[in-house]
């Protein structure tokens, strides 16, 4: 689907916020209410507009660390990618499983209340895993969120 610069400017005020209605996007694009929504369900419809989230502050609801977690499989052979996607997605704490190249077969991104909460995921659950080798923690200290080009 080849994108407009109009249609960039939607999905930048969407990305800004998702909330807003038709309505209000329109008149800030100088468009009509109808034919913002249909340009938004044409981008839905392709696939370019994938879904809506909610973004939570960890912190605020009881999760103040994040750790990044780069994992090796130790035996690729005999663990398939597939059933370790599956076994540390089930773990509620970690929040996203990214399949990466490099030093690292997995980048996981892992939730905890504290530090020895965390310690006790990974030892507990994590480092526990058939196949799990390698593991490092990086520890968040602070974020910024930035759009990506659109």
């Amino acid at each position: 689907m080849m994108l407009d610069a109009l249609d960039r400017q939607i999905l930048r005020a969407l990305t800004a916020n998702a909330d807003q209605s038709t309505t209000r996007l329109a008149q800030k694009l100088g468009l009509s209410q109808p034919a913002t929504w249909r340009r938004i369900k044409r981008l839905q419809d392709a696939g370019v507009i994938a879904g809506r989230r909610l973004d939570l502050d960890a912190e605020k609801v009881g999760f103040g660390v994040t750790v990044f977690l780069g994992v090796k499989l130790a035996t690729k052979g005999r663990v398939s990618l597939e059933d370790f996607e599956r076994a540390i997605g089930a773990i509620p704490e970690v929040q996203t499983v990214d399949h990466v190249l490099g030093l690292y077969d997995y980048r996981l991104r892992v939730v905890a209340r504290d530090l020895a909460d965390f310690e006790r995921v990974l030892r507990r659950r994590i480092m526990t895993m058939p196949g799990v080798g390698d593991v490092e923690a990086n520890v968040l200290l602070s974020e910024e969120r930035r759009p990506g080009p659109i």
